[in-house]
């Protein structure tokens, strides 16, 4: 039987009378229905916070909060120094995490065998993925901060790659299983060495794939307040030293929100709104690279 007899078959039956079709039409309208009031829902919560820091950002943004360091309230400060801070601190863990995520996913995908060890490493890396950020925090404060007898910029850096490498772990070995295994087998059959098919071929095809999951995970990171409060504390005067207490603008957010001044709340709006901007133009880049180079089952 053809499969346009099937087809034909499925819809005829799919559209005859009788109390189970009218049953199954009935149940597939309300599925239909939930899922667009569902849609709705969704769409109106994420447009109403977006509103809500546009309308309550927006009023903050000048040039001083770009220019100046926080201050004291009422004295007109900015926002300066956590901005430097959270990049720095970002930009260093992205830079420390994603060798040693890409290192650990091509490990699992290229080079693993079926064993206790390489499961206990993809049980481990799936594990991180779902810990509390605060935990993380309070691992570094044990280990990093505590024998140092001070907050550090280096501890924030260390807790924001902690959360940084599983999903670059994740996202590499999910890619790399994507490539097809007759490229590899093309170029095993043309001589090519492991490490030349891997980093030339497999690489080379999933990294549109891999390059998403860095951005990603570097927007999670970026947001992150519960691990900087235990490690890098925070500081309100200007501060690139990473051997000393960073400002950041999660953790300035944070303490300016729950204040009695005016100022600094206008100005915890304006970092929440930063962030949000920031996150954003990443998550779009991050797709846009995607469609522009593709994926490895493209």
């Amino acid at each position: 039987m053809s499969a346009q007899k099937v087809q034909a078959g499925a819809r005829d039956g799919w559209q005859r009378g009788g109390a189970q079709a009218v049953r199954r039409r009935i149940v597939e309208r309300l599925v239909n229905v939930l899922c667009a009031i569902a849609t709705v829902v969704v769409l109106f919560l994420l447009f109403s916070i977006l509103w809500t820091l546009v309308t309550r950002g927006a009023a903050g943004l000048s040039l001083s909060t770009f220019l100046h360091s926080t201050a004291a309230p009422g004295s007109g400060g900015g926002l300066a120094n956590a901005i430097v801070g959270s990049c720095e601190q970002t930009l260093l863990a992205a830079l420390l995490g994603t060798p040693i995520g890409m290192l650990t996913g091509i490990y699992l995908s290229e080079f693993s065998h079926d064993g206790k060890i390489v499961s206990f490493v993809r049980f481990v890396s799936d594990m991180m993925l779902s810990v509390p950020s605060i935990l993380v925090g309070l691992f570094v404060y044990l280990v990093v901060v505590e024998p140092a007898g001070h907050f550090s910029g280096i501890a924030g850096t260390l807790a924001l790659a902690i959360l940084f490498i599983p999903i670059v772990v994740r996202t590499t070995e999910d890619m790399l299983h994507l490539v097809p295994r007759a490229m590899r087998e093309a170029a095993y059959a043309l001589g090519a060495p492991g490490w030349r098919v891997i980093v030339s071929i497999c690489l080379r095809a999933a990294r549109g794939g891999i390059m998403t999951g860095i951005l990603l995970a570097l927007a999670r990171i970026s947001g992150e307040t519960a691990p900087l409060l235990f490690t890098s504390l925070g500081n309100l005067n200007w501060s690139t030293n990473l051997n000393a207490p960073m400002a950041s603008l999660p953790v300035t957010i944070y303490q300016y929100a729950g204040s009695a001044y005016d100022d600094w709340v206008q100005m915890a709006w304006t970092g929440a709104l930063l962030i949000t901007v920031a996150v954003l133009a990443t998550n779009i880049f991050a797709r846009w690279w995607l469609s522009r180079n593709g994926t490895a089952s493209s």
